[in-house]
């Protein structure tokens, strides 16, 4: 192949499809190819028709390569966004065995019998499973490599500022240099350069090229302690204003960034879109725009014979620069007359359209004006389409500028301005103007639309990847899906990789000329992240293998260990199930007459510690619970559970009030992200942020938990200056002291049923604390206690985990916890589930005990037979042998359980048939007794 490259082609070596080629520093894989000679790049997703490169961004739908590098292979990048270093290996997607000879470029010529929406109507008979198996395999674009698997080396970045500017543009480098006097501003651009489109559209700025003027701003902003980042894609907006963006660096991981920004700058500026005619799709054809950028980012010339096709004045620059980079040039515009000077050297024909393009795998010539002339590339112009993506995702919304032949941004977006081409002030004059926050002076670069329109026979492509032609629209417009959303999903125009960003503009307005409804009332489909493909290793950061979920540890995990503690993971914490010598069984045993005879010592630090603060840290904690928190006096502490929207149970645990406007949430160790998240979203969303304040203290305080008769004896010892008696520190109550030289939180509740205090220190004195616990219980022949005994303490006094008492349809009334859902009159979350028909039903599950002669198995089933046949009734949900009442307990959730105590029922588990008699769940000191011993 012939050399397009103007000079040296290059020192790095690369191979494309097995073939070896050389390119040069800075080249991506497009430019390379191209300089190359190479047209021909792929293979079209359903038609697996030669596709050539298209655009020389994001916007790229063709040219996608599987890339090996180091003996492992990425599947699926985009030749026009990736840079080539050496020794990279491409190979085309979608082709077998490669773009040039592909053995399924057949399927081109059944064309006809595979219209939009054929796999709908053809595959049901006789049966899809016998087509799905090869239908799967056929389907996708790249391949992946099982034995790739990507180190998790992606950080993840949070980061605040008061401006957020998305595009290094001439509007996003204004609009950053007037926001750098405001307070601290983060540039991101995706390019290596800043300056957009003035890195390849030569002009002056205030005196300055182009390219040195751009890289002077961004010198400036990063002297001034700012943000600047480069090959950076800002790829979705989610709420509350927080940013996602990719970061790509050369010989480090890669970086995903959250930012928050107080204001968002859009200067994303717009996409060339095709036109529309026979044949279109020809490799050789290509965005006008994406001419120039080869030629003058990388000195290749993509044609010697080009045809510029155009309905604006931006393609004549275009025309102009090929024709003095030594191509012949003809120039078709649609127009009866031009804005702009026609360029020297070029020959123009005014009024004239390309109709079509000739040849097989490239293009070789066009017809225009019904006259055959010899090309091998074809530039087209159809007018720009301002990228929008993340205004729209933002909740923004478009009308369409007649003058612009756009979708352009409608009403502003609180937090958000765009700015430049994406707010449709195209050509240099008006983006300059648009980002200093001046008023534009509304450049429409003479743009007269050329929509789709309909031709006789000849297929007309409006979506390259996915292989939509026009008639495919008129088919949809047909059988009725004329919606744009329906219009997406039935042709698949718009999907994959491309997300519609050259497609969506064509497509709608072919489906608003069917409809006769306009290009607004059509509308557009629904703009959803990411913007462009990110690595699925950038969106799980390091969370792999042990990463994943990384085990919580306990500030005392060593001393119990030096203790003897076999360690379970329980609600992601790492914590002593059970210490000493001996069989689990053994251990739990002692570890339970402990509790029960004298006094145990338990390590809670994984309860929920999370502060509700402020003059609605009543109301927010009130909503956020399913019993009235708001009406407890200071010091005192109140049980309840927390429900989801659907009126389920998802935690229980106790609430403290330290003032009105000051409460703490304990919640079970598992649930502790849970609840700190949604206390937080109903924060923003519900409630005045700043009126209530969450802060999630959990990790800055150690608690330790004495229960048992004695365990007033030692908190007694430990000299915290809290009264202990009954009077002043009943149960459920608690009081501020020190211990030594920090404070303490000394809390009178128990999951035992026992007597039991709660001490919370800062983290940091837990050693000093347990010394002093040991110390002052060897009298009292204290002991340590793991989570297995405790476990089995509470299921004697019938008190529930939830998630594993519960399941995701328990409600509370299902507990026998129903006075606040008949009650309460103000709202709280799930409050109205809790009186659907579903919460209604008669035969609900509901929480009750289980008494048997035998242990029963976890997870059995209680059944009942109906005509002979058996029909689960519920299941075992803890099942222990007791120590104390030295007998099996169980606790379950059955059918219409509350009024069902006493009865006898039926249980199977594995081939085992059990018998059990419904009871209470409390089986130890059912009066409460032994809490006030």
């Amino acid at each position: 192949m012939t050399s397009r490259r103007l000079g040296e082609i290059g020192p790095l070596s690369f191979s494309f499809d097995g073939k070896p080629y050389r390119g040069r520093d800075g080249d991506t894989l497009a430019s390379a190819l191209l300089a190359n000679g190479v047209r021909l790049v792929g293979r079209s997703f359903k038609y697996h028709r030669p596709r050539g490169v298209w655009g020389f961004g994001a916007e790229e739908p063709n040219a996608l390569f599987d890339v090996t590098e180091n003996g492992k292979t990425t599947p699926n990048l985009r030749g026009t966004t990736e840079l080539l270093r050496d020794g990279m290996a491409l190979r085309s997607v979608n082709a077998a065995p490669t773009a040039a000879s592909d053995r399924y470029g057949a399927l081109d010529r059944l064309a006809r019998f595979l219209p939009a929406g054929f796999y709908y109507k053809t595959f049901l008979w006789p049966d899809w499973h016998r087509f799905e198996p090869s239908i799967r395999n056929m389907a996708g674009l790249g391949r992946l490599d099982g034995a790739h698997q990507p180190a998790a080396e992606v950080a993840t970045v949070s980061a605040q500022c008061d401006r957020l500017v998305i595009g290094a543009g001439p509007a996003g480098l204004t609009a950053a240099r007037a926001a750098a006097g405001l307070g601290s501003v983060m540039l991101v651009d995706d390019r290596v350069l800043p300056g957009g489109s003035l890195l390849w559209c030569e002009a002056e700025v205030e005196g300055r090229a182009g390219p040195d003027w751009a890289r002077s701003i961004t010198d400036d902003l990063q002297a001034g302690g700012h943000t600047v980042l480069s090959r950076a894609t800002a790829y979705g907006i989610y709420d509350h204003n927080l940013v996602a963006i990719w970061e790509r660096r050369e010989n480090l991981p890669d970086r995903v960034w959250r930012v928050r920004a107080k204001e968002i700058v859009v200067a994303t500026g717009a996409i060339e879109r095709p036109l529309v005619f026979a044949d279109n799709d020809r490799p050789g054809v290509m965005s006008a725009e994406a001419g120039l950028y080869y030629l003058k980012r990388h000195d290749v010339l993509v044609g010697e014979r080009v045809a510029v096709f155009t309905n604006n004045d931006s393609a004549y620059r275009t025309a102009g620069e090929l024709a003095r980079a030594g191509a012949r040039v003809i120039l078709a515009d649609t127009r009866r007359q031009a804005g702009v000077v026609a360029p020297e050297g070029v020959e123009l024909r005014m009024g004239a359209s390309v109709e079509a393009v000739y040849g097989a795998r490239g293009v070789e010539a066009v017809s225009m004006d019904k006259r055959r002339r010899e090309a091998d590339a074809v530039l087209v112009s159809g007018g720009f389409t301002p990228t929008v993506h993340l205004f729209c995702q933002n909740k923004g919304k478009l009308h369409y500028d007649e003058k612009l032949g756009a979708l352009v941004p409608r009403e502003p977006v609180e937090g958000m301005r765009v700015v430049g081409a994406a707010n449709g002030a195209f050509g240099l004059d008006a983006a300059l103007s648009d980002g200093a926050g001046e008023e534009a002076l509304g450049e429409t670069y003479g743009i007269a639309p050329l929509w789709p329109k309909s031709s006789g026979k000849s297929r007309q492509w409006i979506d390259f990847q996915n292989d939509v032609t026009l008639k495919d629209v008129e088919l949809a417009a047909r059988e009725n899906f004329r919606s744009v959303e329906h219009l997406k999903r039935y042709t698949t125009l718009g999907m994959a990789t491309d997300q519609g960003k050259t497609s969506n503009m064509n497509g709608l307005a072919a489906m608003a000329a069917i409809t006769g409804q306009g290009i607004e009332a059509t509308g557009t489909t629904t703009y959803r992240p990411p913007f462009t493909p990110v690595p699925l290793t950038a969106i799980a950061g390091r969370r792999r293998g042990e990463l994943f979920n990384p085990v919580r540890r306990l500030p005392l995990e060593a001393r119990h260990r030096a203790a003897g503690a076999t360690f379970r993971e329980y609600g992601g914490w790492l914590r002593p199930a059970w210490f000493g010598e001996g069989t689990k069984d053994e251990a739990v045993r002692r570890e339970a007459e402990r509790a029960r005879e004298t006094v145990a010592i338990l390590d809670g630090s994984p309860l929920g510690k999370i502060e509700v603060m402020g003059p609605d840290a009543g109301r927010l904690a009130d909503f956020n619970s399913y019993n009235t928190l708001s009406t407890l006096k200071p010091c005192r502490i109140r049980y309840g559970f927390m429900l989801t929207e659907s009126g389920v149970v998802y935690d229980d645990g106790v609430s403290l009030k330290v003032a009105d406007d000051h409460y703490l949430v304990s919640c079970s160790s598992g649930h502790v992200a849970g609840v700190y998240a949604r206390l937080e979203e109903w924060r923003q969303d519900g409630f005045d942020p700043g009126r209530v304040f969450v802060h999630n203290a959990t990790p800055q305080w150690a608690t330790l938990t004495a229960s048992g008769p004695r365990a007033k004896a030692l908190v007694e010892a430990l000299s915290l200056g809290v009264d202990l008696s009954d009077e002043a520190l009943p149960h459920m109550a608690f009081a501020q002291g020190r211990f030594g030289a920090v404070p303490a939180r000394v809390a009178r509740v128990s999951f035992t049923g026992d007597r039991s205090y709660e001490i919370s220190v800062p983290s940091r004195a837990a050693g000093a604390l347990l010394d002093a616990m040991l110390e002052a219980g060897r009298p009292l022949d204290a002991g340590l206690m793991g989570s297995e005994a405790l476990l089995l303490l509470r299921a004697e006094k019938g008190y529930l985990i939830a998630g594993k008492d519960t399941d995701g349809t328990t409600m509370p009334h299902d507990l026998g916890v129903s006075g606040p859902r008949s009650k309460r009159k103000d709202e709280f979350m799930g409050k109205r589930s809790l009186f659907t028909e579903e919460a209604e039903r008669e035969n609900r599950q509901q929480f009750v005990g289980l008494e048997a002669e035998t242990l029963l198995p976890t997870g059995a089933h209680g059944v009942e037979r109906v005509s002979e046949k058996r029909r689960s009734i519920g299941f075992v949900t803890s099942s222990y042998q007791s120590p104390t009442l030295k007998r099996p307990i169980a606790l379950g959730l059955i059918e219409r359980g509350l009024s069902r105590v006493g009865e006898e029922i039926e249980l199977v588990h594995l081939g085992q048939t059990f018998r059990a008699r419904i009871s209470t769940p409390c089986a130890f000191d059912p009066e409460g007794v032994r809490l006030n011993a």
